[in-house]
């Protein structure tokens, strides 16, 4: 099965039973053809090897000092930070792939850690007593007031936090966070071509919405792809009634240039 098919039908189920990594490894394969998802699966089993179960500190000790992961502050755009395999290999990321691997192997040893989607810096819950976040980009365990600590240095002193951003997240939401930065990654590097089949994955994942429709749409127009960028116009203008005149003459516009 092509990783494109594999990946939207391990999302259409409930959130809860989305097998996260293997999903995650879906999205590398596009990037790499020749990816072994069972053999990467394997080598994250390979991290908890020897590490106690059930204990947080073991859990942090392994992960942040004797594997070493950590943030990559040298290239926080490069593309290898959201492919779960080049992670692992290479025991850097970005918050949420980091967080990925965090979250595998807590579920490895016992321990139940959940995602939460801050804006801007994402990091990891542990319901523990008491409860503690840690930021997976640099390790650091966080109470709440540290959190929005890392919030503020993001958006500002002056930013105003909400308590709803520390809520959790299931597998759907950390996987379209990953494909938000890897879309990110590639509209800066102008990498039209792998935009596409990230915007694709996108749109697989429930709930996508009208953003990412239009955003390949426009995505597709770049590369000339007019007629693809109609049809991707026409399908949004069915699902949206209220917006659809707009969207049906941009189309009819995009048509006329395939003549």
């Amino acid at each position: 099965m092509d990783p494109t098919t594999a990946f939207v039908e391990l999302v259409q189920g409930p959130d809860e039973a989305i097998p996260l990594a293997r999903a995650a490894l879906l999205i590398a394969a596009h990037a790499y053809a020749d990816l072994d998802v069972d053999r990467e699966l394997a080598a994250i089993d390979e991290l908890a090897v020897g590490c106690p179960p059930g204990d947080l500190d073991e859990w942090h000790d392994r992960l942040f000092r004797e594997l070493a992961f950590t943030g990559n502050t040298v290239d926080y755009h490069d593309p290898r930070n959201s492919f779960l395999n080049d992670v692992v290999r290479r025991r850097l990321g970005i918050p949420i792939t980091l967080a990925v691997v965090g979250i595998e192997l807590g579920h490895r040893l016992g321990l139940h850690l959940t995602g939460i989607g801050m804006p801007g810096h994402f990091l990891l819950h542990h319901e523990g007593l008491p409860p503690v976040f840690i930021d997976p980009f640099d390790g650091d365990y966080l109470d709440e007031a540290g959190c929005e600590q890392r919030f503020r240095a993001v958006h500002g002193p002056d930013a105003s936090f909400e308590p709803a951003y520390l809520a959790p997240v299931g597998p759907a939401a950390i996987l379209g966070r990953m494909l938000a930065n890897l879309r990110n990654a590639y509209l800066r590097a102008r990498d039209y071509e792998a935009t596409e089949w990230v915007l694709r994955l996108r749109l697989a994942l429930p709930g996508a919405g009208r953003d990412a429709r239009l955003d390949l749409s426009r995505v597709l127009v770049r590369i000339g792809r007019f007629r693809e960028a109609a049809v991707e116009l026409e399908a949004e203008a069915e699902a949206q009634p209220a917006g659809a005149a707009a969207l049906l003459s941009e189309a009819r516009q995009l048509r006329g240039r395939l003549n």
